[in-house]
């Protein structure tokens, strides 16, 4: 079977799996299960299949015109190069580890057949994506994916945080999605083509007529996409969907195609140095606005949110340094221990029984409880933190050493201010996300909050999965900055010495101080007596809480910015804390700036609609009612009254023809 026939068949067995799960999810729900995992499963065998014989090679192309547009065709195409390879054995390996995840944590939800099936339309849309050679193509799978999303966030639509949640998904990335397709157009337009080897051939020749603005066009449909400033709004609030799907949202769909995107088209945005410079900022502004909030959040979902927020704008910020490999190399190794992170979540919030005991402060004791998500969290975690030889120091490093290679001055690929930028937000971002994974690693397995009741053991298919992703997160890097980049365009993914010294020292500060606060707070809280303990009707927490208002509040002015010593990142966080912890109020803002006018002027249109239109509409109708009453009530049927009406009508007349000739 040749290449293409494969490459063909991957994101086309995991469509047929969702519609079969569809199909029999009610007349034969024993099949679900299995309709649900094999697909996907076989999906990954072939795209790993194809990644073999692509082998960092040539790119695999293949094309026929799906249908006559009288202009620019649209072409069923296909166009596999060693990022294209890579990333779809990603999606692959998440996909099937959700979908087996998911037999055990949603083993007895009555949803469970359309949430599958939704899962696996997810996964063949992101394969499309990755996948497809021609733009119009890869915006079919873009948009799946966002309708998807919106499902499968609302799974829990009983709840009203779930379809708020749902809706703010699907609004503020199809705010994004518009300018993207009036970009696609616009450099379809250019090219005379919707063909990505043919769009990249039309830049190399300096074909574009108006770089800057189709490159800032699509940056913004990236940004609703990969949740980068400011259209990241969307996604801390998308936790409320369940903890499966915010692994595969997060780790290898949605937010990864905006990034892979990007790497696949990255001449044209490289074609301008003022979009280069406008995306270096928004990574930057991406990198420490989510890490700071991320510091201030209680729940488990919402950390990892920001946190993922975070390590996007790495990605792109090696993008905006031109280097692509990086940027892949990142993704690649943050899909790993990203998913790996979510599911130990999961796994965490399965064993309190219920999605509201996500919150750290609350957590007690889960050590030996989930020993099996405490271990494998925590390996997840030192990925994050790119503590060496985990796999996300590797991939964080090159993203640092790009950034530092193009400092030394304006390339061909990027300005030297993208640099700068790209670097120094990168090492303070290094330093809180070493923070914040140290505080969430202290609170939920060594905090001293309430117990949360015992609901049992995991089922193994949840713990399995677990220690398969283990094994990427901590061994990925090492193995790949090495062979990558004869996949990756040939360019160097080795660590510098320089950035290597600088990134990991920074980050083991962040966590030592972390540490230290952590320590401080756990002493002061237990200076406390143990009669206001028991007497304290919050128990635990409720003590740690009233100690720091006690301790702290004279300082602060208030109660509610005291620090907590229950919450290192609430003490160090001091007064900025309360504005991280809503992220810096940009909902407030957009709700100031975008929700209340579109209100305004929807309360207006309903003003004009129902008092001036419809005034109009039944005054209309009106007159031609009153003149059809008055006609009527003529028409009584007694002939004496017609006779009469006729004698007098004909008295009128005479009298009007003699008053007429006596006036000539």
């Amino acid at each position: 079977m040749t290449t293409t026939t494969l490459a063909v068949l991957v994101p086309l067995l995991p469509f047929l799996g969702a519609a079969a799960g569809l199909l029999l999810g009610r007349t034969a729900p024993g099949f679900v299960r299995p309709l649900a995992v094999l697909p996907t499963l076989a999906a990954l065998v072939l795209a790993a299949i194809v990644a073999v014989r692509q082998g960092g090679d040539a790119s695999v192309t293949a094309a026929t015109e799906l249908t006559p547009t009288g202009s620019i065709p649209v072409e069923l195409a296909l166009y596999i190069d060693g990022f294209a390879a890579l990333v779809a054995v990603l999606v692959g390996l998440v996909a099937t580890c959700v979908q087996i995840y998911s037999t055990g944590y949603l083993r007895e939800d009555p949803r469970y057949p359309s949430y599958s099936a939704l899962v696996s339309l997810f996964t063949s849309a992101m394969f499309l994506v990755v996948y497809s050679g021609d733009l119009i193509v890869l915006l079919v799978g873009w948009e799946v994916m966002g309708i998807c999303s919106y499902f499968l966030v609302g799974h829990y639509w009983e709840t009203p945080e779930a379809r708020a949640a749902s809706i703010k998904a699907f609004l503020v990335t199809k705010l994004g999605d518009v300018p993207f397709l009036i970009g696609l157009f616009a450099l379809a337009t250019d090219a005379g083509s919707f063909r990505i080897t043919k769009v990249l051939a039309t830049v190399a020749h300096g074909g574009l007529d108006h770089p800057t603005l189709v490159a800032l066009l699509l940056l913004a449909g990236v940004a609703g996409k990969s949740a980068q400033f400011p259209l990241h709004t969307w996604l801390p609030d998308a936790m409320a969907g369940p903890t499966p799907v915010s692994a595969l949202i997060h780790a290898a769909t949605m937010v990864a195609a905006g990034v892979y995107f990007i790497a696949r088209l990255l001449p044209v945005f490289e074609a301008s140095s003022a979009a280069m410079v406008t995306f270096a900022a928004m990574a930057a502004i991406t990198m420490v606005g989510s890490s700071l909030a991320a510091l201030a959040q209680d729940d488990i979902k919402r950390v990892l949110a920001y946190s993922t927020i975070g390590q996007l704008g790495y990605m792109t910020g090696a993008l905006a340094v031109g280097d692509r490999g990086a940027a892949v190399f990142h993704l690649l190794s943050h899909g790993a221990f990203k998913a790996l992170l979510f599911l130990a979540a999961g796994v965490i919030i399965h064993a309190a029984g219920t999605n509201s005991l996500a919150a750290m402060s609350r957590m007690s004791h889960l050590r030996d409880r989930v020993p099996d998500a405490y271990w494998t969290m925590t390996v997840a975690l030192l990925a994050l933190a790119a503590i060496p030889p985990f796999s996300g120091f590797f991939s964080k490093e090159s993203v640092l050493g790009a950034a530092e290679h193009i400092t030394a001055g304006h390339t061909e690929h990027a300005p030297g201010a993208a640099g700068w930028i790209v670097l120094v937000a990168g090492l303070l971002t290094a330093l809180l996300t070493a923070a914040y994974a140290t505080r969430l690693w202290l609170l939920t397995f060594h905090g001293r909050g309430i117990d949360a009741p015992d609901h049992g053991r995991q089922p193994l298919t949840m713990t399995v999965v677990l220690w398969v992703l283990a094994v990427p997160s901590l061994a990925l890097g090492g193995l790949a900055y090495r062979s990558l980049p004869d996949w990756f365009d040939g360019n160097d993914l080795a660590p510098t010495l320089s950035t290597s010294v600088l990134g990991t020292g920074v980050a083991l500060a962040g966590g030592l101080v972390m540490y230290a606060a952590w320590r401080h707070q756990t002493g002061l809280a237990a200076r406390v007596p143990l009669g206001a303990v028991a007497a304290h009707p919050e128990g635990d927490a409720g003590r740690v809480e009233a100690e720091a208002i006690a301790t702290h509040a004279p300082a602060y002015g208030d109660v509610a910015s005291a620090p907590d010593p229950a919450d290192p990142g609430r003490l160090l966080l001091g007064p900025l804390h309360r504005h991280a912890a809503v992220g810096f109020h940009l909902d407030a803002v957009y709700q100031a700036l975008f929700v209340r006018p579109v209100q305004a002027g929807a309360s207006l249109v309903r003003f004009l609609d129902r008092e001036v239109v419809d005034t109009y509409v039944r005054g209309a109708g009106t007159l031609p009612r009153w003149l059809g009453a008055a006609v009527r009530r003529a028409q009584t049927g007694n002939l004496q009254t017609y006779v009469s009406a006729l004698l007098a009508g004909t008295v009128v007349l005479a009298v009007a023809a003699l008053l007429v000739a006596s006036g000539a």
